[in-house]
């Protein structure tokens, strides 16, 4: 049972057991272009390879004998239960991974007791995913070049019981993605030889896409017309997006919102007293996954820093190459509340629609009760810094360990059904 009382589904037989075992099933469903979309960094993916890296260079400390009989995921974040301390963060164009995606990850996490974030970049209306499951939703804004957009979206999220308001500022720019580059990546899609005979290995994928039709940014497409196509996803969000974004437009937006207001992509701790004189409710420390700042730090090694200037006056949630319960443990330990996860749900997705989400949301519940135990601890809040053992600062591994990054190469070349 979670929090709440409701009763939280467990683990569905016959489904991947890890979400590193999800990846693998993806890659292998998804034509190479879309997985590439999903699974791909900027640059030269060092921030995708440093976020898994960081993870893996700290250790856990088991501790025993402790009575741990009445453990408890359970937490409760801006007055609301939650079954455990996670979230399925906001993923633009979960559609190509699965039809009506956002419909499909909206429906796992209210039947596990967590949030969605529904993306501004949503294959789904805004109205469809607000009836999409009894749980709790969040709306992601992008504050687009005319600010009108902007307003109008923040008014139909409260219109329509939005919980709470994620802001994503990391987007002055777009980060450089290669491989959507070389793929051709492009929205609406654009076929050359290459995708085709992907579609023909993946028929399954293929079929589903006919019978659905090709995923399209509804909640952009409502609010800024019809979308010509372009290069890539990110040209198209760069044509959209506002490089002049600053504190003064969060500042007009918490008075214009009424719930609880978080600001998505933070990595400079310095920026925490501005976001407190605002009335900033929680941030999301996030290099964006990998996919924007290239060489960046890892979400996990600057979380202490955020939480020794935000002390207690802020909730911190906290992404970025998050894949395991031993990985929350690691965050939670380390200062965040919260995680929230993207690649790991859009794996899932790919793999079994909603079926294949509750899995994976079900595995990082067991898992996380697992590590809870082994360390001694009864509640989330419970976790300590001193239940770690990190590296000193300046002497990590120099080599990346073998699950860092988790490259395209790293999987088979030929992806078959």
């Amino acid at each position: 049972m979670d929090k709440a009382g409701a009763e939280v589904p467990g683990e569905i037989a016959g489904l991947p057991q890890s979400i590193e075992d999800f990846r693998s099933l993806a890659c292998r469903r998804l034509p190479r272009f879309v997985f590439d979309f999903i699974d791909g960094g900027s640059g030269s993916e060092d921030t995708l390879a440093e976020n898994r890296a960081a993870l893996d260079r700290i250790r856990l400390v088991g501790s025993a004998p402790r009575d741990v009989s009445a453990c408890s995921p359970a937490i409760t974040l801006f007055g609301e239960p939650l079954s455990m301390p996670l979230i399925i963060g906001p993923t633009g164009l979960a559609g190509a991974a699965w039809p009506r995606g956002d419909l499909d990850l909206a429906r796992a996490a209210s039947r596990c007791g967590i949030p969605f974030v529904m993306s501004s970049a949503a294959t789904a209306s805004m109205e469809e995913v607000a009836a999409a499951g009894a749980g709790p939703k969040w709306f992601q804004l992008y504050l687009f070049r005319n600010r009108e957009v902007s307003r109008r979206l923040v008014e139909r999220a409260a219109a329509l019981g939005f919980r709470a308001l994620e802001v994503t500022v990391d987007n002055a720019v777009p980060g450089r993605r290669l491989r959507d580059v070389r793929n051709g990546f492009s929205l609406p899609f654009r076929w050359s030889p290459a995708k085709l005979a992907s579609l023909l290995a993946h028929p399954r994928w293929s079929l589903q896409m006919a019978r659905a039709g090709a995923p399209r940014l509804e909640v952009m497409a409502a609010e800024l017309g019809r979308l010509g196509a372009t290069d890539t996803i990110a040209e198209l969000m760069q044509s959209q997006l506002d490089p002049s974004v600053g504190w003064d437009d969060i500042d007009r937006i918490r008075d214009a919102w009424r719930g609880p207001l978080i600001v998505k992509g933070m990595m400079d701790p310095a920026q925490v007293r501005r976001a407190v004189e605002i009335g900033v409710d929680g941030l999301v420390v996030s290099n964006h996954g990998g996919r924007q700042l290239d060489g960046a730090v890892a979400s996990i090694d600057i979380l202490p820093e955020f939480r020794a200037e935000a002390g207690r006056r802020l909730a911190l949630l906290v992404d970025s190459g998050f894949r395991s319960g031993s990985d929350i443990a690691r965050a939670l330990a380390r200062g965040a509340d919260a995680v929230q996860v993207g690649r790991a749900t859009l794996y899932a997705l790919a793999a079994a629609g909603e079926c294949g989400v509750v899995q994976a949301l079900a595995v990082l519940r067991r898992e996380f009760e697992v590590v809870q135990m082994l360390m001694g601890v009864r509640r989330p809040a419970e976790f300590t810094r001193s239940m770690l053992r990190e590296p000193a600062a300046g002497n990590g591994p120099a080599v990346r360990s073998e699950r860092a990054g988790a490259r395209q190469q790293d999987l088979p070349t030929v992806m078959t059904e």
